[in-house]
């Protein structure tokens, strides 16, 4: 809970933090790295550096969280904190790297709003951020133990068994521990990061969800590569398309990530889009595998059938519950499946059952235009839930 003393000056300088926001992330992020460079090489995701998005996010969710905190001051926005927490420990961070990154926040806060940050503006938010950092310490302290690590000590050398290619654009990989002992289980939905030496000595890590069904003796996850005509190709998942082949070895993480498959036996949404099919794969292996009749709903959108990553896997899935419907969109049809529609994922002549829980993964375009849908159809805000591959400017935003 913010302090009497501090609820009024955030209340009052908020505004001017959020117009300043860019502003602030760039100083802060140019005057961290050149102190700190190996945080840039080792830690975070250059790609999103270079285009903003990494920047925008984590200012803005400190914002975010400032907003929380005085819209709901005894509630602690503990989705919003999941969500990071769960984020910082596939990447390892350490409690010793929030006094960094206070360090050169609250410095470029100084710069760019000069003689606005008093000494009483300037304990306000020193206060908005350690109930932020603390709260993150507390909940990362407790996966790295969930995950039987140490802190930041997620780590774990993991041998390629198989590379499939499951689309022009998406290459599986399936993984055991290289001393042979089973993977460890994980919750339907969760992801492991993987962390790849490039050519110039960086140590890139991205995050990939885990396409299988918990209990199996390994895991897989799905790889897209990411990039286009318009975009630049991205570092991780090009390297790992050009070089990783059966029989290498990775540095994997733990799983984490809180998108996970919630017990009970109400109706399912799952909606994706794109590789956000992955998660969606999960969670239906696990429902096929432990026999549920759970009414399911299954919804994906693509390019076309052939970029359609797991497109005959994902049919298979469905088939094997007992009350599953497949909607499928593609922009191109192309013929191959008659019975998808064409153009972009329109749900509203979807029939979904009444009380459903809807999990979404894809673009966030593709998120947005579901979620909206499903707001005017009268499913609450609480039982739509979803991932973003990427900076969840979603969530920065919000």
């Amino acid at each position: 809970m913010l302090s009497e003393q501090s609820t009024p000056v955030v209340r009052e300088t908020l505004p001017a933090v959020r117009a300043a926001i860019g502003e602030i992330a760039e100083v802060f992020y140019g005057r961290m790295f050149d102190g700190h460079p190996e945080l840039l090489a080792d830690l975070f995701n250059r790609g999103n550096q270079a285009n903003g998005e990494q920047r925008r996010a984590l200012a803005g969710s400190i914002a975010a969280f400032a907003e929380q905190l005085l819209a709901h001051p005894d509630v602690r926005p503990d989705a919003m904190l999941a969500r990071i927490a769960n984020k910082h420990a596939s990447l390892g961070i350490t409690s010793d790297q929030y006094k960094i990154v206070h360090k050169y926040l609250f410095a470029a806060m100084g710069e760019v709003l000069g003689d606005a940050v008093t000494t009483e503006v300037a304990e306000a938010w020193d206060e908005v951020y350690w109930l932020m950092a603390n709260a993150l310490i507390a909940l990362e302290t407790r996966l790295y133990a969930q995950s039987g690590a140490a802190e930041g000590g997620t780590w774990q050398q993991m041998t390629i068994a198989e590379r499939y290619q499951e689309s022009p654009d998406v290459v599986s990989f399936t993984l055991r521990h290289t001393d042979g002992r089973p993977c460890a289980s994980f919750r339907a939905g969760q992801y492991v990061s993987v962390q790849v030496e490039l050519p110039d000595g960086a140590q890139q890590i991205r995050q990939y969800s885990l396409s299988c069904a918990p209990g199996r003796p390994e895991w897989r996850i799905s790889v897209k590569r990411a990039g286009g005509a318009a975009l630049p190709d991205g570092e991780v998942s090009s390297w790992l398309h050009h070089n990783a082949q059966a029989g290498d070895t990775l540095t994997v993480s733990a799983p984490f990530g809180d998108l996970t498959l919630r017990p009970g036996d109400g109706p399912l949404l799952l909606a994706s889009a794109g590789i956000g099919t992955t998660p969606v794969l999960s969670m239906l292996s696990h429902l096929a595998a432990t026999g549920s009749p759970r009414p399911v709903t299954v919804v994906h959108a693509d390019r076309t059938p052939d970029d359609h990553a797991h497109r005959e896997e994902l049919r298979q899935l469905v088939r094997a519950l007992p009350d599953a419907r497949l909607h499928l969109w593609y922009e191109e049809p192309g013929g191959q499946e008659p019975e998808a529609a064409a153009g972009l994922a329109d749900l509203a002549a979807v029939e979904l059952p009444e009380s459903v829980t809807a999990y979404l993964c894809g673009p966030l375009p593709f998120m947005r235009s579901v979620r909206g849908d499903l707001l005017r159809r009268g499913v609450p805000a609480q039982d739509i839930h979803y991932e973003v591959f990427g900076p969840d400017l979603w969530l920065a935003a919000s």
